[in-house]
């Protein structure tokens, strides 16, 4: 069966899920002015998707809130029940996503407690189970996997090929272990690794390299090394949500200003009812850097202070639109 992934240029350059970054407001803008081929939700608990009470269950829904102007856009789930992850898969295809993925590679230790994410790299078995789950509740949406290459040690020898053998569309491979965390430069040499074992094994599935890729161009050049399908930009998308517009300079400061108005009023359209406004507050620094007073424009560090003293989305935006000054 066809699907979004066989129609994408090669290499594609995907956005990876971000939790409380990559919200229903920030990908919204992202696709206004630097669209990616593919676009990750953040990830969301197929467990309380099913189980939640209804405040807990509208909350989890609105990390699964999209906008057309994002697609394809791809839902990633995690649980270590398959009657859950099924359940799951399938609330996410009613609601019309163009992908399913799994988190088979988060290192949080609540998320790694209850059996999920990086865990199930110690759980091939289980990790099977719950990709053929997800396929029968996803009723045809394509199914990926978002992981890595190990948990202590590069695993990519025996732990690949048991996703590979479940067929799912994709596997985005974040190119260091569990226990690396971020602390290693991503070794890219391994998603190199993922293709040959892919090809030898004679899968269909895409291979999506991940980390450290700064900039569509350094995506660019680490697929062509490794001969991947694609790579999954991660935080290279802080405070620059035109990573993927190709811009032939950088964004100046008060556009940088301009675009953070727009998120902030974004988050209060879409998020507001539902959402801790704290959770905007990390994007102001990386918006928000670098300039001294001048050209029609109060220091970024002034700026800055007082943004993060606000209580509410109301209070930023007045601050925002009394430091864009007339040009």
């Amino acid at each position: 069966m066809q699907s979004f992934w066989d129609s994408l240029p090669r290499p594609f350059f995907a956005q990876a899920p971000m939790e409380d970054v990559t919200d229903a407001a920030f990908r919204r803008l992202i696709a206004r002015v630097g669209k990616p081929d593919v676009m990750y939700c953040e990830f969301t608990s197929a467990d309380g998707l099913v189980f939640a009470d209804e405040a807990g269950r509208t909350k989890l829904l609105k990390k699964l809130e999209y906008d057309d102007s994002e697609r394809p856009v791809v839902a990633q789930l995690f649980s270590a029940s398959p009657e859950r992850m099924e359940k799951g898969a399938a609330i996410a295809a009613a609601r019309g996503f163009d992908g399913i993925d799994i988190n088979m590679g988060c290192p949080d230790r609540s998320v790694e407690k209850s059996g999920c994410g990086s865990a199930l790299i110690k759980n091939p078995a289980l990790a099977r189970e719950l990709l053929r789950a997800a396929k029968r509740g996803a009723a045809g949406v394509p199914v990926s996997v978002k992981t890595r290459i190990g948990y202590a040690d590069n695993e990519l020898r025996t732990w690949l090929p048991e996703l590979l053998a479940e067929e799912p569309a994709a596997v985005a491979l974040h190119a260091r272990t569990r226990n690396e965390l971020s602390l290693v430069p991503a070794r890219w040499e391994h998603v190199a690794e993922a293709v040959e074992i892919r090809d030898a094994l004679g899968s269909s599935a895409l291979i999506i390299g991940n980390g450290d890729a700064q900039s569509v161009d350094d995506a660019r050049e680490r697929c062509a090394g490794a001969g991947c399908d694609g790579a999954m930009l991660g935080r290279a998308i802080y405070g620059n949500p035109w990573l993927y517009a190709r811009r032939t300079s950088a964004p100046t400061p008060r556009e940088r200003m301009e675009a953070l108005a727009e998120h902030v009023r974004l988050f209060e359209e879409i998020m507001g009812q539902t959402t801790n406004y704290a959770v905007m507050k990390k994007h102001f620094k990386a918006y928000v850097h670098g300039w001294q007073a001048g050209d029609g424009l109060q220091s970024a560090k002034d700026i800055r202070m007082r943004l993060m003293e606000t209580a509410a989305p109301s209070e930023a935006r007045a601050i925002l639109a009394d430091a864009i000054l007339p040009a």
